[in-house]
């Protein structure tokens, strides 16, 4: 298994994951108990150090497919900076959720501006995770990129008119 498999196989984690804790954090938030809200706080932890797992499989990736025919290095390099914004932010946000779940244990309740706190910035973690996952896509599959995307759409909308049918007289 190569660096390439485990990046592909890994970097699904913190775009659904996030997801997944955003909703259950939000559920936690609305019907006000304590151990939903730390299940969500939890998750936000877990997946934020999966992104630091992820983002950390990135490099040696890449340099496995930047040479392969038909890769976007353009691609490569979106897909890098955006994938280091994104992983900052999910490392800032699970450090916060973090210390707050260390000073709020033991039966101490977890402050709700903590849980609104952590659910907005969970929000904007998620749309970078999914605009990231996007860009990561585009690397190999040239048809979701920019520049391929007006060229399928002009062959749609386009299509080889049918041949005309000859009509036998009667």
């Amino acid at each position: 298994m190569s660096w390439v498999h485990v990046h592909l196989l890994l970097n699904h984690v913190p775009v659904i994951g996030i997801f997944g804790a955003v909703f259950v954090l939000a559920v936690g938030i609305v019907r006000r108990s304590q151990d939903v809200m730390r299940l969500g706080l939890g998750l936000v932890v877990l997946v934020a150090a999966a992104s630091v797992v992820v983002y950390l499989t990135g490099e040696p990736a890449e340099h496995l497919v930047e040479r392969l025919p038909g890769i976007s290095e353009t691609a490569l390099e979106a897909h890098e900076q955006a994938a280091f914004a994104a992983t900052a932010v999910m490392t800032l946000l699970g450090i916060g959720v973090a210390a707050g779940l260390l000073a709020y244990r033991r039966g101490a309740r977890v402050p709700r501006w903590l849980a609104v706190w952590a659910l907005a910035l969970s929000v904007v973690a998620a749309g970078m995770m999914t605009w990231n996952a996007g860009l990561g896509g585009q690397i190999r599959h040239s048809e979701i990129r920019r520049e391929s995307a007006p060229a399928a759409l002009e062959q749609q909308a386009d299509p080889q008119p049918a041949e005309p049918e000859e009509t036998q007289g009667t």
